[in-house]
């Protein structure tokens, strides 16, 4: 018998790309305000996905996306983090 095995996709917010989760890098905006890198994948609040490569960063970056998806204007230190983040 085979069993039932939910595989959870979420899509990369620069490259549109389905991935598991565990391939992409979380970023939360808490309902205080709070924006931070989700290294457990289980925080409370508004979660986007970017993929664990620079070339993904990089287009986030310039096509402003988590500011789009957070619907609020986004310190640049968030990204300087993404980019620590990915080495």
């Amino acid at each position: 018998m085979l069993k039932n095995t939910n595989v959870s996709l979420r899509m990369c917010m620069a490259c549109r790309e389905r991935k598991q989760k565990e391939q992409l890098i979380r970023v939360v905006k808490q309902k205080e305000g709070l924006i931070f890198i989700d290294k457990t994948g289980k925080a409370d609040g508004r979660g986007a996905y970017v993929c664990n490569n620079l070339e993904c960063l990089e287009l986030l970056r310039k096509k402003r996306g988590l500011e789009r998806s957070f619907k609020c204007k986004i310190d640049g230190l968030i990204y300087d983090d993404l980019e620590k983040e990915l080495g």
